[in-house]
């Protein structure tokens, strides 16, 4: 628009740091200017079509784009802040069988801004409805693989990221994928945010069975690179493993989980399968998920028992899929 660059940086300030979202309110930009991109601009922030509150106090949001395609969004409570579930598409192409997401298909990527909208419609619900947490953590783990959306995922990241943006720090955001390999390196050299992998078997042959998409990054190939994955002293990945009854989690798929990752360095989270009414899949009994735990722990493993939140309005993991919500 011809004009100086500290104006792109004053309007990203009452955008996304002020969340601002009307130009005549942006005091230190010309009146000039600010009639100028009035004209050129819009504000389309995702619109809370729907809000269902869990009996844990999980908040899961149907979000409307400026085209009417809906995504879910996810505010998971603490103590003392919310951490938002973040889609970066709408429909899944990946295909996970124990998925929701994945069996609901895809339909297209979410822009940056759509991404990033997710937080702003997310804290202007809070506010207008007097919730005293704030919302501190964000995890790319909604609808959608990020990586197949890299770009836009990536953009939205440095809006994140900005101290003149949202302002969040690395240690406040994780993306969840199940790997794509250029992206998946690019995103390491990155440093934006940190890693979590969807691995949820350890081979090739169990993972291409109910992970169909993920197949095409061939399983000793993904945890090569991770064993090489760029990490501060301290960091480490996660690795994300759901608890499928008579799928993987036998002793011997353990074993197995130890050897592939024994130069990984990671920790593990276990997650309780959450089913719904389209899937065979049934979550690995009690008994099953402590003896697996407690295996990979022995072997020094750092394991985590993931809590499922937000289950009774299909808001856990696994169980997003706009299309059901809105029916």
């Amino acid at each position: 628009m011809d004009e100086p660059a500290y104006r792109a940086r004053q309007v990203l300030k009452w955008v996304w740091g002020k969340e601002i979202c009307d130009f005549d309110l942006m005091t230190n930009v010309s009146k000039a200017l600010r009639a100028k991109l009035a004209e050129t601009y819009s504000f389309n922030l995702p619109e809370v079509r729907k809000a269902e509150q869990s009996s844990d106090g999980t908040i899961k949001f149907l979000m409307s784009m400026a085209d009417q395609k809906t995504a879910e969004s996810v505010l998971i409570p603490a103590e003392d802040h919310y951490t938002q579930c973040v889609s970066t598409q709408i429909g899944c192409p990946m295909g996970c069988l124990f998925c929701s997401t994945g069996r609901m298909g895809f339909d297209r990527n979410l822009s940056s801004g759509e991404i990033a909208g997710q937080i702003l419609s997310a804290r202007k619900y809070l506010r207008e409805n007097n919730y005293p947490l704030p919302l501190n953590n964000l995890v790319l783990m909604g609808m959608g693989e990020p990586l197949l959306n890299w770009e836009q995922v990536k953009k939205a990241l440095s809006i994140f990221r900005d101290p003149d943006g949202l302002n969040f720090s690395r240690r406040k955001i994780t993306l969840s994928t199940v790997g794509v390999k250029k992206s998946l390196r690019e995103l390491g050299e990155s440093n934006l945010v940190f890693l979590a992998v969807s691995l949820h078997a350890p081979n090739q042959g169990l993972r291409r069975s109910i992970m169909p998409g993920a197949a095409s990054y061939e399983f000793n190939e993904l945890i090569s690179d991770l064993e090489k994955y760029p990490l501060a002293h301290r960091d480490r990945v996660t690795i994300e493993y759901v608890m499928l009854k008579g799928i993987n989690d036998s002793l011997s798929h353990a074993r197995e989980l130890v050897k592939v990752l024994s130069k990984v360095k990671c920790k593990i989270n276990l997650l309780r399968y959450n089913p719904d009414h389209s899937s065979d899949f049934k979550c690995s009994s009690e008994e099953n998920i402590f003896v697996f735990q407690d295996f990979l722990r022995s072997r020094g493993f750092t394991v985590m028992l993931r809590k499922s939140m937000g289950a009774d309005i299909h808001a856990a993991c696994g169980q997003l899929k706009s299309a059901a919500t809105e029916n």
